[in-house]
């Protein structure tokens, strides 16, 4: 069975999860600001992140924007791939259940993984998994409305 991909619509919805990530990461950034800025934290940054102390450097968001679009990417082809058989009538219904599906094979093992190999508070790996959750959800959407 041949799997039809339109590429600029695959662009399109990895253009589409970089927005969203980067607006619902940068929101949560603010709400745990707290857990940046503890000192207890600062060695598990990474030298990319936390150079020195204050703000990430501009190379930082470069860096994630970059690996955001790279996940949308694959997001974006995952579905092209897996959309007939993804559960739901209309784009909306299945772009939630698609963002859900991947929330489940991927999200929560990430942070399952995190709770056991870097010490962060559980706070704020709770916090990251909901925000993971968020974006796969309105990314979700975004990616059927455009890949259809």
């Amino acid at each position: 069975m041949a799997i039809k991909i339109s590429w600029p619509r695959l662009l399109a919805a990895a253009v589409a999860y970089l927005v969203i990530a980067q607006v619902v990461y940068t929101l949560g950034v603010f709400a745990d600001m707290g857990y940046y800025t503890d000192p207890t934290y600062f060695t598990v940054w990474s030298k990319l992140m936390m150079p020195a102390a204050g703000p990430p450097p501009i190379e930082f968001t470069l860096a994630s924007m970059a690996f955001q679009f790279i996940a949308g990417l694959l997001f974006a082809l995952v579905y092209a791939v897996v959309k007939g058989s993804v559960p739901g009538k209309g784009w909306k219904n299945k772009g939630l259940m698609y963002g859900f599906l991947i929330f489940l094979v991927a999200g929560i093992p990430f942070t399952l993984t995190l709770t056991l190999l870097i010490n962060l508070p559980p706070g704020l790996i709770l916090s990251w998994m909901l925000q993971g959750l968020v974006t796969y959800l309105l990314a979700g959407l975004a990616l059927a409305r455009i890949v259809k």
